[in-house]
């Protein structure tokens, strides 16, 4: 059987993939991941006073066209990569997961020779014109980290990942950063800034893969293997490409219908918005999906994927739920604080969106199981829904010409449809449903006094800054308790 367990065998490859926890796996994976969002944090109130919801919202419309074609790159086969038993096949899976990536970076090329206006019509908007070029780039640079991420995770390297991270996250926000200060704060400046950083990830990660993978790779690497593995996980292409396909359109529906039936500067409300709701929970919850992927691989054949799931949604529960509220009571005077009087209205969204945004969260590490569980047909069913409803929500709001409307009927189709999802993943992995609920209902209780404070200060008329304030050390002094009651478990 053709598998690296050793730290280095005679092709020269290094690899570590026993002797560490589920939670030193996590730990150096959000090692960079705080670097990261430290970084994004800190330049973030610097960044949106030298660029405008305009300029935003025309990152977020560029983000999300390559983000739909991106999570297609590979057709999935990048999931797949996790799976066999045999590091053989699964590097053969890579090699499958680069060629797609490259045929669809060239297929989306021609495509925009003849279909531009295709997007006008969707967009509302022919300021993204000039930057289409940079589409396929973005999607093929992309591609090959997406696949390589899922590699490396497979050979728990996780530093090296972690590491990836906080470079992508300095040169994208070092080149905002300066853009803005010598006059070119343009949409077009966030644009390339972000293609930057993903590029410098890429390279990284792709140089470090070759230097030490490369031998066992070229001799390993063959037709015949891709060609098996290409019909072998061909439920990937067939069911969980569509799937996901659905679910990421689903997700930039947003930016799509905003953009069409308001403008670029609503947009950038919600993008912003919708970025600090995605920044606490990525700090977190992105590097545990990633290792929970790796780990219930393993926890299904030996029987105890219940297990860890039930233990990954309680960590989900005790981390996201009391920020999540208070964000609900406090959103647009944070964002007057950090960000400047012109973001208020992102500030409103964000209050809007936050008991979804927390739903989605809970959710967030379980999605994986369609593919371990390999019940992708399930996941199409589920995602074709999801889409359905969110485009109702939205488009009604934007006929209706209110892009709260639209903001607040999307976030309660997102609490419905993810909530049930949810639902069925766990029943799905035999997790006992009495004690999550009985989970969720104590730290409920725990955040009352909380909310019932913030609330009285508000009525009261108290300053926004106080607070605030008040509200970072309710949030502090949750996590002490949580911290010192070990309400949270080694995994």
């Amino acid at each position: 059987m053709e598998t690296l367990d050793t730290d280095q065998d005679d092709t020269g490859y290094h690899h570590n993939k026993k002797g560490r926890s589920f939670f030193a796996d996590v730990l150096t994976l959000v090692s960079g991941t705080t670097i990261a969002q430290l970084i994004i944090i800190l330049a973030s109130p610097l960044i949106t006073r030298l660029y405008g919801p305009y300029e935003f919202g025309l990152l977020a419309i560029f983000s999300s066209i390559t983000g739909i074609i991106g999570v297609i790159a590979c057709m999935r086969y990048e999931f797949a990569i996790m799976l066999p038993d045999k590091d053989e096949l699964s590097a053969n899976l890579l090699g499958l997961s680069l060629l797609i990536v490259a045929v669809v970076s060239v297929l989306l090329a021609v495509f925009l020779l003849f279909g531009q206006e295709i997007l006008y019509f969707i967009l509302n908007t022919r300021d993204i014109r000039p930057f289409f070029w940079l589409m396929p780039l973005s999607v093929f640079v992309g591609g090959i980290l997406l696949a390589l991420n899922y590699w490396n995770t497979r050979m728990r390297r996780f530093g090296l990942l972690s590491i990836a991270k906080s470079l992508a996250a300095a040169a994208t926000t070092g080149t905002q950063l300066v853009a803005g200060v010598i006059g070119y704060a343009t949409g077009g400046a966030l644009i390339l800034a972000t293609i930057l950083g993903s590029v410098f990830a890429t390279t990284f990660v792709g140089a470090v893969t070759w230097r030490d993978h490369h031998l066992f790779l070229k001799e390993k690497i063959n037709r015949s293997t891709i060609v098996q593995g290409l019909r072998r996980y061909k439920k990937f292409p067939i069911y969980d490409a569509p799937s996901a396909l659905f679910n990421t359109v689903s997700w930039q529906l947003p930016i799509f219908i905003l953009a069409k039936f308001f403008s670029p500067v609503i947009v950038g409300f919600y993008s912003l918005g919708f970025t600090v709701i995605q920044t606490p929970m990525n700090f977190i919850g992105g590097s545990i999906s990633q290792v929970f992927f790796q780990r219930a691989s393993e926890a299904r054949l030996e029987g105890t994927l219940d297990q860890l799931v039930e233990k990954v949604l309680k960590l989900f529960i005790i981390i996201g739920m009391f920020p999540m509220l208070l964000l609900m009571l406090v959103g647009e005077d944070l964002f007057v604080f950090v960000f400047g009087g012109v973001w208020a209205e992102a500030g409103t969204f964000t209050q809007i969106l936050s008991i979804w945004a927390f739903i989605w969260f809970l959710s967030s590490p379980l999605h994986s199981l369609y593919n371990i569980l390999e019940k992708q047909d399930f996941g199409l069913k589920f995602n074709i829904a999801n889409f359905g409803t969110r485009l109702a929500a939205l488009t009604i709001g934007g006929v209706l010409g209110s892009p709260y409307l639209a903001i607040a009927l999307f976030a309660i189709s997102g609490i419905v449809v993810y909530g049930y999802v949810t639902y069925l993943l766990l029943v799905y992995s035999g997790v006992n449903l009495a004690r999550v609920r009985g989970l969720i209902l104590s730290n409920g209780a725990l955040f009352l006094p909380a909310g019932a404070i913030i609330c009285a200060l508000k009525v009261l008329g108290v300053q926004s800054v106080v607070i605030l304030v008040i509200s970072v050390l309710l949030c502090s002094g949750y996590y002490l308790y949580i911290f010192k009651a070990k309400k949270i478990e080694m995994i």
